[in-house]
């Protein structure tokens, strides 16, 4: 008897979802979720150079043994994919990758192409391919040191396909360092012009040749243009930036584009974030112009050199990433196209509900029984806000590989999982690999970074009650005031507007208009002659706290440090206590945090040395990688009535170096509380 892949998936753990499949969204065909009593069974076609896997409702061609995506017929479309770029082009996995000593130079791209095709399983009901490449030393300095395995997964009956690549690194190779690792496709530019991020961030797009010379101005970077000479008027003067559509790890689960001639819908969906590096916060791209799907598993973007994964010499390392779905779909009576949104969105929760996947056929990859599980509920103490332990409700609880507090953000090569803490603070993290980790937090409302002291060791089928758990956030003394919301971004403060020549329309009036291109130039508009001036019961963050300490430009490439001050009153000094400055930054860039205090000229009382290389002003991230420091101010430094906090940033080489805060708070002595 034939095993079928989907009756085990579904009968086994969620057979409610064939109910729920069945009235998704009405006049959509997309995946068909039967139990192979119509479905036409899955086919195989073997060439000398290329592959075809069919199951009745799409047809996927495949380079062999190079295992590149060449096609994807579906929905009446010959092929989805463009072919025509004079770079990248089709489907395929790629990585840059650099030899260990040449940081300074840029990561060499790496295709990833196969030298073996191997069929792992046929049947009717499943076809798995693997395309590998095993490490040849002769290729040192050409290729990245990796042994690749990269898959191909169609189901019968599935309107779409999966694919995960499993990347080894043994004792026998050679140092280096891994900067980025996805899964793109290069759709067909003649029909995919609708694209979809989230339920508010989806729109008519600007075709790719809007790029080119002559149609477009470059920006202060090329990712950035301004649309000169747009085939559409729509779009004249606008500006497009790949960067625009990035989005955070938490909320990156299907994204991708429409063709409305004929309404067929193109959707990378990400059913698990466990693969992918840098935490529920780390951001990254998405869909952009050309057009482009992505499924991104490893990037420096918005964090910088501390997200590259950087291998030792005979180091043995072996990570599955993936798989994701390529789930396609079409509106049977043409009326209504953007319906297929709506139709990608649930089954995105289907595929969400129905992880570990039980058909890849991968050892690595391990399935639901053999995964663990660990419950338990977050408080948080911090008694200068309640005697009563407060549920960390909303709070972000994970398991990530042992590390400091806060090191999960700057983890690259292991698994993490995460949850979100439900009323009350209880929390369940499910479907867990097996193996070593630390219990990490992090609390909408309270600066820093919540560890569990002890390892937890995730075993087969584990089921782990951590009890109530407990964070103690940093905290020396009262309140004395505060600026902003330890949240880990920088959204709360002013954002302007944007210049007007360089406006993005999807941006506009948007929750994410941090994302305009050109943000940082709008500082030195509105502080023309003299640097920002915050007073204590007088100003708003909201308004008058511009969200990010940049450098003012004062000549042709030429630049300056700021320094921003902080005005408040003090009464009651107690001159033998140590007071506390909190300051919780969301973002920085090749930057340096000095603090003085009641003396600009004077030697700062704290410096942050140069830190950070995350980027996101430049990216409009509104927050990169999360620091924080304690600084301590002995009292005799403050005076009885009007005092100043001076914030510098005085790195000045790039309109790009700045400070994003989160949050910033003074304390007051114990003793005098």
């Amino acid at each position: 008897m034939l095993r079928n892949p989907l009756i085990e998936v579904f009968s086994s753990r969620l057979l409610f979802l064939l109910i729920l499949s069945s009235v998704l969204v009405p006049g959509i065909v997309g995946r068909v979720l039967n139990l192979g009593v119509s479905a036409p069974a899955v086919q195989l076609h073997v060439e000398d150079n290329r592959v075809e896997m069919q199951n009745g409702i799409l047809q996927l061609t495949l380079s062999n043994p190079g295992g590149v995506v060449l096609g994807i017929k579906y929905g009446g479309i010959d092929n989805l994919l463009e072919l025509r770029n004079e770079v990248w082009n089709g489907g395929f996995w790629d990585l840059d990758w650099i030899e260990t000593g040449n940081q300074g130079k840029r990561g060499e791209f790496d295709s990833l192409e196969g030298t073996s095709m191997k069929v792992i399983l046929q049947t009717e009901e499943q076809l798995e391919l693997s395309f590998t490449r095993i490490w040849d030393p002769s290729m040192q300095g050409k290729q990245a040191p990796l042994n690749i395995d990269k898959r191909f997964i169609v189901l019968r009956g599935c309107s779409g396909f999966y694919s995960y690549a499993i990347f080894e690194h043994l004792e026998d190779m050679p140092a280096f360092n891994l900067s980025i690792t996805r899964l793109a496709f290069m759709l067909n530019k003649d029909k995919f012009h609708y694209m979809a991020i989230a339920n508010n961030r989806q729109r008519h797009m600007p075709h790719p040749d809007d790029r080119l010379p002559g149609r477009c101005q470059e920006l202060a970077y090329p990712e950035a243009v301004r649309l000169i000479n747009p085939l559409e008027p729509e779009f004249e003067n606008e500006v497009d930036d790949k960067y625009q559509y990035s989005c955070e790890n938490k909320d990156n689960r299907v994204h991708g584009w429409i063709s409305f001639e004929p309404p067929v819908g193109f959707w990378q969906i990400t059913p698990s974030n466990e693969f992918r590096t840098g935490g529920p916060f780390k951001q990254d791209l998405t869909s952009h112009v050309n057009p482009t799907t992505l499924a991104i598993f490893v990037t420096s973007h918005y964090a910088g050199t501390d997200l590259v994964v950087k291998f030792q010499a005979a180091e043995i390392w072996k990570k599955v990433f993936g798989p994701v779905f390529i789930y396609l779909n079409s509106v049977s009576d043409g009326n209504n196209p953007l319906l297929l949104w709506d139709d990608a969105i649930e089954q995105m929760k289907i595929e969400t509900k129905t992880w570990p996947y039980n058909f890849p056929e991968s050892e690595d990859f391990p399935r639901y029984s053999q995964r663990g599980k660990i419950t338990g509920r977050l408080l948080v103490q911090d008694r200068y806000v309640s005697k009563e332990f407060i549920p960390a409700n909303g709070g972000y609880v994970g398991l990530a590989p042992p590390g400091d507090a806060g090191s999960w953000q700057r983890e690259s090569k292991g698994y993490q999982f995460w949850t979100t803490a439900a009323e009350g603070g209880y929390f369940t993290i499910e479907n867990i690999r097996a193996g070593n980790y630390n219990l990490y937090a992090s609390v909408p409302g309270f600066i820093g970074d919540y560890r569990y002291d002890d390892t937890i060791t995730i075993t087969a089928g584990c089921l782990i009650d951590m009890g109530n758990i407990v964070y103690e956030p940093p905290r020396n003394g009262p309140t004395l005031w505060e600026i902003g919301v330890p949240d880990r971004s920088a959204a709360e403060f002013y954002i302007p507007d944007p210049n007007p020549i360089y406006v993005n329309k999807l941006c506009v009036n948007h929750s994410d208009r941090f994302r305009q291109y050109g943000l940082w130039e709008r500082y030195a508009d509105l502080y023309p002659d003299e640097d920002l001036t915050y007073r204590i019961g007088v100003s708003d963050y909201r308004k008058d706290w511009f969200f990010v300490q940049v450098t003012r430009k004062i000549g042709e490439k030429k630049y300056k440090g700021t320094t921003w001050q902080i005005k408040f009153k003090l009464e009651n000094i107690n001159r033998t206590g140590t007071y506390k400055l909190k300051l919780a930054l969301a973002s920085a860039h090749y930057s340096e945090l000095q603090v003085r205090v009641n003396d600009a000229e004077a030697d700062p009382l704290f410096s942050s040395g140069v830190i950070g290389s995350d980027n996101a002003i430049a990216r409009h991230g509104i927050h990169g990688l999360y620091w924080w420091f304690d600084i301590g101010i002995n009292g005799t430094q403050f005076i009885q009535g009007d005092n100043t906090i001076y914030l510098t940033q005085p790195k000045n080489s790039s309109p790009f170096q700045g400070i994003m805060y989160d949050y910033i708070r003074l304390e007051g002595s114990p003793a005098s509380s």
